[in-house]
């Protein structure tokens, strides 16, 4: 069975067209390269298009007659979404809408959205579960929340079934070293202490060391991306046969603090690492996890790969690689992406 993947060249996109291929699925991938990669697209065909494209959006589906949607392609800083909503809302929300229409188009009614703990907001305790109230608090997580409200509108008007999948902070790295996490510039935690251990950042910057916490760093729930793209693959099947729209959380229900992780890391790669200490970031809750229990009983799922053991030793493999090979990973990738 054929499934379009948006935003499959992307970094949790390329791993879960990798899981799907292994699945039984072929994955189609569609992505305008903005940040994605097209060394990353191993799985399946490639499309290069953007998803705010009505109609090459439907000249994909019908060329294709995919039975599903995973809808990963759009900005995810939560910082750069506070500096430019307009990017957020267009790429996030107005995308959405033109991808919904394109599906109601080509009669194509089963999607998955990769989704947000952000859309939570502030937490009034942790683990989460998906009653949490969602009050986000960011255009990010406005744009999700919103995407999300349109997508049960859709179901209720003309039939389209969604599963949105709000995850928590993804992390690490294909275990077999095919595809990672590759973002320029780098802004998620562990590659970004990773880059520092290998000399490719002066240091690396703790936003808060006040939070009431065990050592005053905030605490995240980290999963692991295989973990991830396993889920996708479950919601998939689970959605193809329930034609049931619903939103289920994904993570461990265990936090890291930052400062655990830069110690972890250090302890990992045997060296020091530079720490700069800043003030708390505006609206930055001490600590986010999540309740997966819904996840257990609907899909079967639980985390293999999310042990901090894990999850450090396959980015750093990675992260290695890319130090390793950088120059001829560049050359490679441009003349992918010249095809």
């Amino acid at each position: 069975m054929m499934v379009l993947v948006t935003g499959g060249a992307g970094y949790v996109g390329s791993h879960t067209c990798k899981a799907l291929a292994k699945a039984g699925f072929v994955p189609i991938t569609y992505d305008n390269l903005s940040t994605g990669h097209a060394y990353a697209v191993k799985w399946g065909p490639f499309v290069q298009g953007d998803v705010g494209d009505v109609e090459k959006l439907k000249e994909t589906m019908q060329l294709y007659q995919p039975v599903a949607v995973l809808h990963f392609a759009a900005s995810a800083l939560v910082i750069e979404s506070i500096q430019k909503p307009a990017l957020y809302y267009q790429n996030n929300l107005v995308n959405t809408f033109s991808l919904l229409e394109a599906m109601r188009a080509c009669s194509v009614s089963s999607l998955i959205f990769s989704s947000s703990c952000a859309t939570y907001g502030i937490p009034e305790s942790n683990p989460m579960t998906e009653l949490h109230p969602q009050v986000p608090i960011s255009p990010y997580g406005r744009t999700k929340w919103m995407a999300e409200q349109m997508m049960f509108d859709f179901d209720a008007a003309y039939g389209i079934k969604s599963l949105a999948l709000r995850y928590f902070n993804a992390a690490g790295a294909d275990l077999e070293t095919q595809i990672g996490e590759n973002h320029d510039p780098e802004t998620h935690l562990i590659p970004s202490i990773i880059q520092t251990g290998l000399g490719q950042k002066p240091h690396i910057t703790v936003y808060g060391t006040d939070f009431p916490t065990k050592d005053g760093s905030a605490i995240r729930d980290y999963i692991h991306v295989q973990d991830l793209a396993d889920a996708h693959v479950r919601g998939l099947q689970h959605l193809l046969e329930t034609k049931k729209s619903d939103a289920i959380n994904l993570g461990t229900g265990h936090g890291y603090s930052v400062l655990e992780l830069i110690n972890a890391v250090s302890e990992y790669c045997k060296t020091s690492i530079s720490v700069k200490m800043e003030a708390r970031r505006p609206g930055e809750p001490a600590a986010l996890t999540a309740d997966a229990t819904k996840a257990q009983i609907l899909l079967g799922w639980t985390p293999q790969f999310s042990a901090l053991p894990t999850l450090i030793e396959s980015a750093w493999n990675w992260h290695q690689l890319l130090f390793d090979h950088g120059p001829l990973l560049q050359e490679t990738i441009q003349r992918l992406e010249k095809r």
